[in-house]
């Protein structure tokens, strides 16, 4: 809907003229995030403190107008896409760390800190904040805190549901809560601030987060593992985790994967490599290589081929070589991709496998598997192009099945890219009617006039 006059001005009493966008120009680069997905939003507006939220909110709602809360548009599923139109709000001029609370273990920040900036705030101090998706250059703690990011430290650290002790927000309806609570223990009243997380703004609008961080371990050692199939670095994985030294980062890549790293990435590795395995353990120098042959030992099998240790920073860069090289290669090698996150129990991660590589066969489309193997999350990559008229129909036939077969081994469809438009019609495949109807009966209690992210997420 096109902004009347008196919306306008209201608008302009909140904002100032440099954080209110209203010509077309200026607003096209809020349309769209990382899923390629685009609309033109109305407006954008740029809050600077909380209060600028609150009456924002309130305009929206007397004039019935949509509010799609964006981070920093990394996301990948259409999440931050303005889908109905009306205004964006962007909070990256609200990008401040407020306090520093070493003695509580926590720090408070508002959403439109780059997590990278966080982490080298933390660094100087001693401590980190596990939630280190790829994108950490880029992304906010606000868009992590929307889709429940994690990445390679989620299998020791825990994700940014673990990792956040308070939030405060504006609901859809206009009110501020405070939700969770500075301590590390509290059951006072519901969990509204596990329940704001993952929910990708369709709830409130989050202002601020009191996260929980952790003292930077004094050392790391980076382990590579060669497996001659993945049925054999599968059994690894489910061993590591079964005894009592848990590594803080355990990374697969299947065989398609290591193909197209010989081929194209100029990396050497021994022939007949199935499957890789980088594997990284920390703690502290008088304890670490305990734990580093505890993990050795949970390593062999019958399968490997190679292990190789780097204890220097030179020798992790070398390690991690042909994990780095994946990503460019993967870009250049098909016209189109899509690139899902899925989620099966750690024990049945070979059967997931077993079954892509049976439905690469089956539609012709070559698919590239990799991820967080140690948490049962792998990003699932089919390859082909959107041009051809028969991979294109192969591909969302494929994606179908795929979704199937995770749900039919207890998985789950998405793992830490959020729901947004893309995954929203699949959502039906892993929850019943009564599950999805209690969630609208609690969108409706924090935004009764559905003004906020409006189309994603939950289906219709």
């Amino acid at each position: 809907m096109a902004l009347n006059s008196q919306i306008i001005s209201a608008l302009e009493n909140i904002f100032s003229k440099d954080s209110l966008y209203l010509d077309p120009g200026d607003c096209w680069p809020y349309g769209y995030d990382n899923s390629k997905m685009h609309t033109l939003p109305d407006a954008v507006v740029l809050p600077q403190s909380h209060q600028q939220v609150v009456d924002c909110v309130a305009v929206c709602n007397q004039h019935n107008i949509s509010l799609t809360t964006r981070g920093r548009g990394t996301g990948t599923t259409g999440a931050s896409v303005p889908a109905a139109g009306g205004i964006v709000l962007s909070t990256e001029h609200m990008d401040q760390i407020i306090e520093f609370d070493r003695g509580n273990r926590s720090v408070r920040v508002q959403p439109g800190l780059t997590n990278q900036t966080l982490q080298n705030f933390l660094a100087d101090k001693g401590f980190f904040w596990p939630p280190d998706p790829s994108s950490a250059e880029f992304c906010s703690v606000g868009g992590n805190l929307a889709c429940n990011a994690a990445g390679p430290r989620a299998i020791k650290y825990g994700t940014t549901r673990e990792n956040t002790l308070q939030l405060k927000a504006v609901t859809g309806a206009g009110n501020t809560i405070i939700a969770g609570s500075r301590t590390s223990k509290g059951v006072v009243g519901l969990d509204l601030a596990r329940l704001l997380i993952g929910s990708e703004g369709t709830l409130a609008i989050i202002t601020e987060a009191e996260l929980k961080i952790h003292p930077t371990p004094c050392t790391k050692n980076t382990l590579r593992v060669l497996y001659r199939s993945h049925r054999g670095a599968c059994e690894a994985i489910q061993n590591m985790l079964a005894q009592p030294h848990l590594p803080c980062a355990i990374e697969f890549m299947d065989h398609h994967a290591i193909q197209l790293i010989q081929k194209h990435g100029n990396i050497s590795l021994p022939d007949h490599v199935g499957a890789m395995l980088m594997v990284e353990v920390d703690g502290d120098p008088d304890s670490i290589n305990v734990s580093v042959r505890s993990v050795e030992q949970a390593l062999v099998n019958d399968d490997q081929l190679e292990i190789r240790h780097a204890a220097t920073a030179e020798e992790t860069t070398q390690l991690w070589q042909a994990r780095k090289a994946l990503s460019p290669i993967l870009r250049t090698m098909a016209t189109d991709k899509i690139n899902e996150d899925v989620v099966v129990p750690v024990p049945r991660l070979s059967e997931l496998i077993d079954a892509l590589d049976a439905l690469s066969e089956k539609f012709q489309l070559p698919i590239v598997n990799f991820g967080h193997a140690g948490n049962g999350n792998l990003h699932v990559n089919i390859m082909y192009n959107a041009e051809n008229e028969q991979q294109n129909t192969n591909a969302l036939a494929c994606l179908n099945e795929i979704f199937a077969e995770v749900l039919r081994l207890d998985g789950t469809i998405s793992g830490e890219h959020g729901i947004g438009i893309l995954k929203r019609n699949y959502v039906r495949k892993e929850l019943s009617e009564n599950e999805l109807q209690l969630m609208r009966q609690i969108k409706l209690q924090f935004d009764p006039n559905q003004i906020l992210n409006p189309n994603k997420n939950i289906p219709d």
